[in-house]
Parts: structure tokens; sequence; C-alpha cells
């Protein structure tokens, strides 16, 4: 009889030890994570009373793995769109707590005479809240409903995408054993310089070869063709010097802007949760009891740094990004724990060798009380909100609610700041894409070219050639490429002001591009040389293809927009949004049994008995936005219901099913959302009544508040008259709205 490998005895005892602390804590209603560390205590080396692995080396390597799948799926829900779309409050509350709370972590280790890398490490560790615990609590204690929530999955969306930037940071300074200033930065550079070409060559290559490969991508072929990509990614993120994590994050994130990617992340769920919990076990093997006793005071001490230091900065973030003392605290309270990707950010310290041994189980014990205390957390958010009602004085109260209001005024953007914003995005996308292309002629076309052809200056004139052809579009496009943009055109018919800077601007590109030119036949000839060639070829080129080039440049940018676009597309329009203030956008299903069937929307009266309205109507395939008056609800409609919590609470006992509201993470990338407008002199709304306006036909949507000297309407009525400088609300199609903004 053959002998058993080890590894798989080990598997079978990690699993069967997995498989029964889980049940176990499922039956305590507590998270599953929390058996899997307790699962490879028991059969980890530094507990004898159950049987042990033996090739630990082994585990380590499969722990390895689960990294790079729950990076791998992490990625899937990601999207670079959804994080340039959640707002400035999600970005403005993380950036403050994550900022805070590096600090202090950092100082903490300082204080208890921990070395520099300890310190550090100490602050990644207690800076990112763990988004599988958050999820599970809100789903336990019912308040997925909750405007709040938003906030939180917006935050949490930024926090997962320092951590991933943590880790590469970390990895950099662990190697050089030092915090110097000038290599930190260029590791930032490289890294947003490969961040930035691997999601542009990712968009526009893989949802164009998903596309055409699609009648033979059965479900095991797409797992496969997934996991080959994500695996291939980690390799050359390594070969270029990132982690592996980094890879697998990347093109997870890659792979969301396609339509696949609910598929993909279906498939690759029972794979990311078997290779997770062998990575969560293997954390639990990392554990020993002895250090985790001996160091006892500095658990229970950054226990509660990171509960009261993450309610206090979250909390302050979301008042300084301009929501209200309740959505602040509730948020607050909602993150005081660390997890998933705490034990990743420990596990590398452990695996690059330059953390001492205590760190490690310091972390999970701070990570389990941590978590066993979130549900308790965020039950006390009410308790504290009322407590500080009564402690703070009214006047601050008022200052709060003032400012929390004014940052939701719609401030319009300056010309020049639209034509700034567009010309950075145009010049830093074809500037990457040239120095992507620089950088593959030096050190892969040449030494190629060179190999291939003995004569040194031919190698040189045929490597230059096919390098100016693969440049020269993007190289049109940084010199010639007209901003369509009417606040450009704006700017220029101004020319008492406008024309020197906007000029100005014009010959920084020209010199940018004929820059990179002679970069790149500085590579093969002298200076002189190569300044008299690159005027001369830009003058040749430019004159001669211009035309060709032109072409060529919009056939590449049309398909990466069309890939980039191509999931919401696809996707089915479905009205999820947040609104403003208390009230929220809740889907509710309408049940056999509902009162409301086979009544007309006037008939209920939702808005005069409840102070709920109604901004669509899903029925089967078909989507009523805005519906009349004169609409029925019928059995299992699902409508969209805007109101405050406590409104949603009282109408959705007459419905009886209720599913989750959307969270921010889904809802960036609709075509109807919540966008708000004022009245003024362009859109000649002043004077008219909603109902006379139009402006449900015109936006193909509804009128859902308007601010007006400070005090809010929440659903007012249709005979409602426009005043100027009126801030209205309005749920509808985003582009018809921005048309109306800009009459």
């Amino acid at each position: 009889m053959s002998h058993l490998p080890n590894l798989i005895t080990d598997l079978a005892l990690i699993l069967g030890a997995a498989g029964i602390t889980t049940l176990l804590f499922r039956r305590l209603k507590q998270p599953v994570v929390l058996g899997y560390i307790i699962a490879g205590l028991l059969v980890g080396p530094n507990f004898s009373l159950f049987p042990t692995v033996t090739d630990v080396e082994g585990i380590r390597t499969w722990a390895e793995i689960g990294v790079i799948f729950l990076l791998f799926a992490l990625g899937l829900e990601f999207s670079f769109k959804k994080l340039a779309k959640i707002g400035g409050t999600a970005g403005i509350t993380g950036t403050i707590e994550i900022l805070a709370m590096l600090s202090i972590g950092f100082g903490m280790g300082q204080l208890m005479r921990w070395s520099f890398m300890d310190s550090l490490f100490l602050g990644g560790i207690i800076a990112i809240s763990s988004t599988t615990i958050i999820f599970r609590a809100f789903d336990e204690l019912g308040v997925k409903t909750k405007q709040f929530t938003g906030l939180v999955m917006g935050i949490l969306i930024v926090e997962d995408l320092v951590a991933v930037l943590l880790m590469v940071l970390l990895s950099t300074m662990a190697v050089s054993k030092e915090f110097a200033g000038g290599e930190m930065l260029m590791a930032i550079g490289k890294l947003l310089f490969f961040l930035s070409l691997w999601f542009l060559a990712g968009i526009f290559i893989l949802p164009t070869f998903l596309k055409r490969a699609s009648k033979l991508l059965s479900s095991e072929t797409l797992l496969v063709a997934a996991i080959a990509l994500c695996l291939g990614m980690v390799v050359f993120a390594d070969k270029v010097g990132f982690s592996a994590a980094l890879g697998a994050f990347v093109m997870g994130s890659i792979l969301a802007e396609t339509v696949y990617a609910e598929k993909i992340e279906h498939l690759l769920e029972p794979v990311k949760n078997l290779f997770g919990a062998i990575f969560f076990v293997s954390v639990g093997m990392l554990i020993n009891p002895i250090l985790l006793w001996e160091n006892a005071g500095p658990v229970l001490l950054l226990s509660l740094t990171v509960i009261l230091g993450k309610l206090i900065f979250v909390s302050t973030g979301a008042l300084v990004a301009g929501r209200p003392l309740k959505q602040a605290v509730q948020a607050g309270t909602s993150m005081t724990q660390i997890g998933e990707f705490s034990f990743i950010i420990a596990t590398l310290g452990v695996t690059l060798n330059v953390t001492s041994s205590f760190l490690y189980p310091i972390a999970v014990g701070v990570s389990v009380l941590t978590t066993f205390t979130t549900p308790y957390m965020i039950r006390l958010a009410d308790p504290l909100i009322s407590w500080l009602e009564k402690v703070l004085p009214a006047r601050w109260q008022q200052k709060l609610q003032e400012y929390s209001a004014g940052t939701q005024v719609l401030k319009g953007e300056s010309d020049w700041r639209i034509v700034v914003k567009l010309l950075m995005q145009m010049v830093l996308i074809n500037v990457v894409v040239i120095i992507a292309i620089l950088l593959a002629s030096k050190y892969l076309l040449y030494p190629f070219m060179h190999t291939m052809i003995d004569t040194q200056l031919v190698a040189s004139l045929v490597t230059i050639a096919i390098t100016l052809m693969a440049m020269m579009p993007f190289v049109w496009a940084l010199m010639a490429k007209k901003i369509q943009h009417s606040a450009y055109r704006q700017l220029w018919l101004d020319s008492k002001y406008n024309h020197g800077p906007l000029v100005a601007v014009e010959v920084f590109r020209n010199a940018l591009a004929v820059a990179f030119v002679a970069v790149l036949l500085a590579q093969h000839f002298s200076t002189p040389v190569a300044v008299g060639v690159t005027i001369a070829v830009i003058g040749v080129v430019m004159i001669v293809f211009r035309q060709r080039l032109q072409r060529f440049y919009q056939r590449i940018e049309q398909r990466f927009l069309n890939n980039l676009h191509e999931k919401e597309k696809a996707a089915k329009q479905a009205p999820k949004l947040l609104t403003p203030w208390d009230a929220h956008l809740s889907k509710i299903r309408i049940c056999a049994t509902s009162p409301f069937i086979g009544k007309t929307l006037e008939e209920l009266a939702l808005r005069e008995q409840y102070g709920v309205n109604i901004a669509f109507i899903e029925r089967g395939n078909k989507l009523l936005y805005a519906p009349s008056r004169f609409e029925k609800l019928f059995p299992y409609d699902e409508i969209g219901v805007i109101g405050n919590d406590h409104q949603l609470q009282k109408f959705t006992v007459l419905v009886e099913e209720q599913n989750e509201e959307a969270p921010v993470a889904d809802l960036l990338a609709q075509q109807i959302s919540l966008e708000k407008i004022v009245v003024d002199e362009h859109n000649g709304l002043r004077g008219k009544s909603i109902r006379d306006s139009g402006i449900r036909e015109m936006t193909n949507g509804l009128v859902v508040g308007i601010e007006r000297d400070g005090e809010r309407m929440l659903n007012p009525s249709s005979a409602t008259t426009f005043e100027w400088n009126d801030v209205i609300w309005l749920v509808g199609d985003r582009n018809k709205i921005a048309q109306l903004s800009q009459v």
C-alpha cells in the first residue's frame, strides 16, 4: 500500500477540525472566521492535546494560495469606477480614520518600546476594519436598510484599497530595513504607474477576449480561465517587484468591470471558501498561547484603543465630511474591530521575518476581542446618540446641523476645474501608455532585435521604427486631442482672461509629447542627433499621418470605453440609490396578502399616510420609473420606497417581505440615480409648480426633496412652486438631469 503524503493527512485534520468548530460557532451565532482560528490553534504545533499538523511548510504554501484567492475575490467585488464614485464622504472619513489609527498604532508601539518595524506593522494591523464581520453583524441585527450602512460600505471600500497599498509599502520597507523618503516615493510612484497600466491594458484586452470567446465559455472553462488570469497576474506582479496579493487584487478588479464578474464570483466562491479556511486555520496555528497570556496586557490595551479610536475617528471623519451626528456615530460604532486584513498584514510580517514573535498572537487576540464586542457596539449607537444630544450644547448641535446641510447644497463646478480635470485624465492616461511602450522598447524589444540583427545601427533603427509606430497614436492624442466639453469652449470665448493659460496648457502638452520622442531617440543616438531627428519626425508624422493617427486613436479610445461600460450596458437598469438627509430608498417586495394589492397609488395616498414616496415599480421584466398616480400595485411587485428609517419601518409592516437595501458598493454605476440641481436662470424652473414644470417628463424622474433657505421638504406636493436657488433632489435618468442642468 502506497504511503499517504503528510500534506493530505494534514488537510484532513485541519478541515475536519475547521468543520467541527465552525458548526459550533454557527450554533453560538459567532463569525466562522473565529472558528477557523480556534481550529488552527487546536491542531497547531503549540497545542498538544489533539493531533498536530506535521507538514507546516506545506500548509503555509496552501495558506498563501488562500490569501491570493481572498484578494482575488475581494477584487471581483471592487471596482476602480466605484472607488472614483463613492463620493467625498466615504473618502474623507476613511482617510481621517486610517491616518489616525496608523499614527496611534505606531505611537503605542513606540511607547511600549517595541521596534520600529513592530510599531509600523501594528499601525497597519489596527487601521483596517473587518468587512466580513461588519456584513454579518448588519445582517444579524437587521440594520442593512438603515442609511448609515451606505457610508460604512463606502469606507470599507477605501479601507480595502488602502490595505492593499499598505501591504506593498510595508513589504518595501521590510526589504530596505529603513524608512527612506526618496525610496518610498519611488515605490509609490512605481505602484501607481503599474496600477494604471494594468487597469488600462486589462480593460482594453480582457472584455474583448471574453466577448469573442463567449460561445466557448462554459462554467468550467470560465472558472479555469479566471484562475489562470489571476495566477498569471500574480506571477507578473512578483516579477516587477510587487506582492502576489496585489496581483490577485488587480486582476479581480479588472474582471469586475466585465459582464462575467458576477458569474466568476459565484464560481469562485467554493474555491475561495476552501483556501480561505486553510488560511485562517494557518493563522490559528501560529498562535502561541503562552505568548498570548504573557501579552494579555497589550492585548487588552490595544483592544480598547481599537474600539475607542475607531469610534472617535470614524465619527469625526463622518462629521467633517458633512454627515449628521446620528449617522456619524452609527458608522463609528459599526467599525470598532479588526479582522481578515489584519491577519494578512500580521502574516506578512512573519513571512518577511521582520516582526517579533509576540506581535502575531497579539494581533489575533485583539481581533478576537473586538469581533465579540462588535454587535454590542452597534447596539450602543442609539443610547450613545441620546447621551450626546443631552450633553452637547444646543448651539453646537445647531452648528453641526447647519454644516451638514451646507455640505449637501449643490456647488457648481467652475469651468476651469472641469477643464483641468479632463486635461489631467487625458494627459495621465496617454503618458502611462507611452512610458510603458518606452520601457518595453528598452528592456524587451531592443535586446531581442540586437540578438536577431548583427548590425547595431540597423537593430536600433528597427527598434525605433516599431516603437514609434506604437507610440504615435498616443503622442498625437497628447499633442492635438481636443477637450470636447462646453466648459473648454466657454473659457476660450472669454479671451480676456483665459487665452493665455489655455495656450500655455497646449504648449505644455506638445512639449511633453516631443520630450517622449526625444527620450526614445536618445537611447540610441547622441543628444544633438536625437533632438534634430525628433523635430523632423514629429513634423512629418503630424503633417502626413495626422488624420490616420486621429482615426486610429479614436478606434482605440472607443473600444476602451465600450469595454469599460460594457457591464453597465448589459446590466439591468435597477434604480437603486441613496437619498438625501435621513431619507433613503429601500427596495420592497409586495407580498400576496398585502392590503395594498389592486389599489392605485392615488387611492393608497402613501405620501399623506406614511410620509413615503414610490420612486419605481419593478414588475417582472418591466420597470416603471416615477409611476403615475393611476398605477396599481400587484402581488410580488418590487417597489422602490423613499422615506426615513421610522417611516420605512412603519410602512414595511404592511407589505411583510423586504429585500436588503443595496449597499454603496453596488449603487455606483447605475443610470438611474439621485441628482441635485439648483433653480437658476438656466433651467427656467422658477415660478413653476412641480406638476406644471414638466420636470418629470424631462428627466424621466421624480422630485423627492427641495431645500429652501435652510429648510427641507421631503416628498413635496406636486403643487409646490420652485423659487430662486431652490436645491431640487431628483430621482431619475442621470444623463437627462445633467442636460437639464446645462440648459
